[in-house]
């Protein structure tokens, strides 16, 4: 089977997606053939990597947002992949519908970003219909879509998209992993070993809700110390809060987040959380809200939820945290992690829809179909 992903969210510095199809693609090995086609400033390729030039977006972190479907198009009936998976709600995954139409092949949508709450939370209430119409007409044209949380399915479905099945992400759970835990890491934070040391990564994006983590500090004191690692974190913080501005490769984060004692995410609105894996996977436990994909993830003895994204709130439940034995919260959170979301039983869930969608469960089924 040939699978062929298509998304503008790609970039050096680009997060959850990135991780998604570079995990997939080694996950793939052996087993399908893979091809990846993302933006960049020139037409390139990279062994299963092509780039097709897009402008870079203002202000994007990196971001590049083709405007023509033509050169994608072409390049995905060239490649004659037996599916493709479009990874953005934009130009390429239009593109990824007209080729797979060409091609005679299935095509899904991966609903990794909430676009209605994206745009509304930038330009206000008003786009909701918009979007959410513009959401409806994009994805009923795709033979499946995927969604990596309940709440992200159930939003597809009260939209009247059909065809929609739940497809978590997993987690590289031999890179993350406890044994990657370093004493050195609160030496080099200048924090005592008593300290209480609370992590985030991720983008500095709106929906991250990054000044509700500072006001949370602010409250909780100097018996806790936050690091916050990723590009455009704020640099005016209290002296508990330490600062990384800018991406981390996943060798240094493995070795932050299992020499923390916990990760505290205040997002409400996340379609995911793949950071939240990431913490469990390396032993540690999880504080964060009740609201979005985080909360699915951090099922009871895994951490704590806050009822509300609010600094009260979130201080609230991690003194509860610690006074409760977060310890053992993190053994069993990375037991939950290797039962439910290790790498290879995620890809096996997900070559399963593929082989749903295109008949081919073996090598010689795919050769007869592009033949």
């Amino acid at each position: 089977m040939h699978i062929a992903d298509v998304t503008m969210f790609y970039t050096p510095d680009s997060g959850g997606v990135r991780t998604y199809l570079e995990a997939k693609h080694r996950g793939l090995a052996g087993r399908a053939q893979h091809s990846l086609v993302v933006p960049g400033s020139q037409c390139s390729q990279n062994a299963f990597l092509y780039n097709l030039p897009a402008p870079l977006l203002p202000f994007g972190h990196g971001y590049r947002f083709p405007l023509r479907k033509k050169n994608w198009v072409d390049t995905l009936v060239r490649l004659r992949p037996d599916i493709i998976e479009a990874g953005d709600p934009y130009v390429t995954a239009w593109a990824s519908i007209d080729a797979g139409q060409k091609l005679g092949v299935p095509v899904v949508g991966f609903y990794h970003s909430d676009l209605t709450r994206m745009v509304h939370s930038r330009l206000g209430h008003w786009t909701d219909p918009l979007m959410n119409g513009y959401i409806r007409k994009l994805y009923s044209q795709f033979d499946r879509v995927l969604a990596p949380s309940q709440v992200m399915a159930d939003k597809l479905i009260g939209l009247g998209v059909e065809n929609v099945s739940l497809q978590p992400l997993g987690v590289d759970a031999t890179r993350f992993h406890p044994r990657h835990r370093d004493p050195a890491v609160k030496q080099q934070l200048g924090i005592a070993d008593d300290v209480c040391l609370l992590i985030f990564v991720g983008r500095a994006a709106r929906e991250k809700n990054i000044p509700i983590l500072i006001n949370t500090m602010n409250l909780l004191g100097k018996d806790y110390h936050l690091l916050l690692i990723g590009p455009g974190m704020p640099h005016a913080v209290a002296d508990n809060i330490s600062v990384i501005d800018k991406y981390v490769g996943a060798g240094q984060i493995s070795r932050y987040l299992a020499s923390s004692n916990a990760l505290i995410h205040a997002g409400d609105r996340e379609t995911f959380g793949l950071v939240v894996l990431e913490a469990m996977a390396s032993g540690i436990p999880v504080i964060g809200t009740r609201n979005g994909g985080v909360a699915e993830l951090v099922v009871p003895g895994c951490g704590l939820l806050a009822d509300t994204a609010s600094a009260q709130a979130l201080a609230e439940v991690t003194r509860k945290l610690f006074a409760n034995g977060h310890i053992g919260m993190g053994r069993l959170a990375r037991k939950h992690v290797e039962e439910y979301y290790a790498w290879d039983r995620i890809l096996a869930r997900l070559l399963g829809q593929y082989r749903e969608l295109t008949g081919c469960f073996d090598d010689t089924t795919a050769e007869r179909r592009r033949a």
